[in-house]
């Protein structure tokens, strides 16, 4: 059965495609996430909204249930996770307002529990392959849906991902781009190790609403220039989602 589990990030903890839902709680072994917006069918697919840092965003980034979060997907039968967050470029070419479908992720995190092995049976230990972590089908899916609305997007990049609440300090974004990251956030780890654990395909929808701190020419990030640029970008995040969700059959 497909049950798709959005995950909505900065500027979409409570989009308007979610009609007539309702709320669901859930418990886990990893304690209760927050309320669910559910939304019974779209194009005969269930869809699960569910806000990370909260409805009212009071969760800061490091201290997220990303392990209760993602329990939660296996316990209601989720089978395709689409993961949306805001996120600064590092690069000329994403500009504000882009929409990037990152490959690949670099974990800068420090903090945060990230596996849901903490420990082994003896002589079986469990490592799991992460040299892939995107979904491949999902991307290629998204990529091609938002040609497909000539929705200006970029493909195989790297996103890094930061413990902090604060935005980063010069040094640390020019730092970040000789590393060989081209967007920012604060959220994509542990999240995409967790699902890849439980075997959920996991994908993100990521949008540039800032340059962080490394151009000289342009205003440092801000959170609200920030929700500035989301707000007036989040339609294509919305049109896109629409019109990709009736695509996954498998």
């Amino acid at each position: 059965m497909i049950k798709i589990w959005i995950i909505g990030g900065s500027g979409l903890d409570n989009p308007d495609i979610l009609k007539d839902a309702k709320d669901v709680k859930v418990d886990t072994e990893y304690g209760q996430i927050a309320p669910l917006l559910k939304i019974w069918k779209i194009s005969n697919i269930d869809v699960v909204l569910l806000a990370r840092h909260g409805r009212e965003h009071t969760i800061p980034p490091t201290y997220v249930n990303y392990k209760a979060n993602i329990a939660a997907l296996k316990k209601i039968w989720c089978s395709h996770i689409i993961a949306t967050t805001a996120v600064g470029s590092l690069r000329d070419e994403i500009g504000r307002g882009d929409i990037v479908i990152p490959d690949q992720f670099i974990d800068f995190t420090r903090r945060r529990d990230v596996s849901f092995f903490t420990e082994f049976q003896p002589h079986k230990p469990l490592h799991t392959a992460m040299s892939e972590p995107f979904d491949k089908k999902l991307r290629e899916v998204l990529i091609q849906t938002a040609e497909e609305l000539w929705i200006k997007n970029h493909k195989s990049w790297t996103v890094l991902t930061v413990e902090w609440s604060r935005f980063s300090t010069k040094a640390e974004s020019h730092m970040f781009r000789m590393r060989g990251a081209d967007i920012i956030n604060m959220s994509i780890a542990p999240e995409c190790i967790l699902a890849n654990e439980l075997g959920i395909p996991y994908v993100t929808i990521a949008m540039s609403t800032d340059y962080d701190c490394w151009k000289d020419n342009e205003e440092p990030v801000s959170r609200e220039s920030v929700l500035e640029v989301f707000q007036q970008n989040v339609d294509k995040v919305t049109k896109l989602l629409l019109s990709v969700i009736p695509k996954i059959a498998w």
